[in-house]
């Protein structure tokens, strides 16, 4: 189940990708601009992980995961099932090590990420939503191609990992950590790393209303699928929670909690605002938790959210803004 992965084997994957990714900068969020903004608390740190390859922490793994396959599987190519960023860095990664890839995606998916994978190189095809993208996915692997699942895979999660011991270490202050939930990934592998580097943090998932597969997982006591989707973060829109990720989360994350599609567009504009950055939904939902269901509950505490990735394009941007 992965959930004893060892610092080691987190380092050692570091030391495997660093070459070909990007260290992403921690800015503590204490200029005047914040000020009557956040919660309080002892302060608030941001890991800018959008400035990755790619433009989200999703390349990390990608890049692990394509680095590890063997000749017969690069000769057969890989396939994943994404909304975005995900399908991007497998797009990137399989070009940069000349593996063809196919990417299937939701029909509703901004055209921008459509056009960032084939313009790496990928094939995309779309379906009628993020179910039929994954039953496409799961029929190429069928068929022969190498599946990158963008979260129920040891690569992802160690991808994660890379970026929760980065973040320990370049702000070895944080006590708390808010951190987004989609498919688990991304909490999965960073709070395993962060609970390695430092026992005593307490690590805070986040996940929307409408795609809440994994709180209703932690009340179950096991991986559940949620009738429906139905949140604008489609980063966070998993449908399913599943074993391996789940099995890591729970062993290493302390609470979950909820937040309305109105807090995360509040949040993009607060960022917008504020550092300049254009966050897609995903982005600014660990900075929505701190502003609304976590504000009155981190006094005294050192906290780190991330922005874990922005993939939208303007026309995109615009048209979920009229919602706020």
């Amino acid at each position: 189940m992965m959930i004893g992965l060892t610092l080691d084997e987190i380092i050692a994957a570091k030391a495997e990708v660093q070459a070909n990714l990007i260290e992403t900068p921690v800015l503590p969020l204490t200029s005047a601009r914040w000020d009557g903004v956040l919660p309080d608390c002892a302060g608030v740190t941001v890991k800018l992980e959008l400035f990755q390859q790619t433009g989200s922490f999703k390349a990390r793994g990608a890049l692990l995961g394509i680095q590890r396959l063997n000749a017969a599987q690069r000769a057969a190519g890989v396939v994943a099932a994404s909304g975005g960023n995900h399908a991007l860095g497998v797009s990137w990664a399989a070009k940069a090590a000349g593996v063809d890839a196919l990417i299937t995606m939701p029909r509703a998916t901004d055209p921008a990420r459509i056009a960032g994978c084939e313009a790496l190189g990928a094939t995309v095809t779309l379906h009628d939503d993020m179910a039929a993208a994954f039953a496409a996915m799961n029929d190429a692997a069928d068929a022969g191609r190498a599946l990158m699942h963008p979260f129920e895979a040891a690569h992802m999660i160690l991808g994660a990992a890379t970026c929760g011991h980065e973040y320990a270490m370049q702000a070895p202050q944080i006590d708390t950590y808010v951190i987004p939930i989609g498919g688990g990934g991304m909490i999965s592998g960073m709070a395993c790393a962060i609970k390695q580097v430092n026992p005593d943090a307490q690590v805070i998932g986040v996940e929307p209303f409408g795609a809440d597969s994994m709180s209703q997982s932690f009340a179950a006591g096991e991986p559940v699928r949620i009738e429906k989707v139905a949140t604008i973060a489609d980063s966070l829109g998993a449908p399913l929670a599943m074993p391996l990720t789940y099995g890591v989360a729970r062993a290493n994350v302390e609470r979950i909690v909820q937040i309305a599609d109105r807090e995360m567009l509040a949040a993009m504009d607060i960022y917008q605002q504020n550092l300049r950055i254009t966050a897609e939904p995903a982005c600014a939902a660990s900075l929505a938790a701190v502003l609304g269901p976590l504000k009155d509950d981190l006094a005294g505490r050192q906290v780190g959210i991330i922005a874990c990735g922005s993939n939208i394009s303007l026309t995109r941007y615009a048209e979920l803004m009229e919602g706020l």
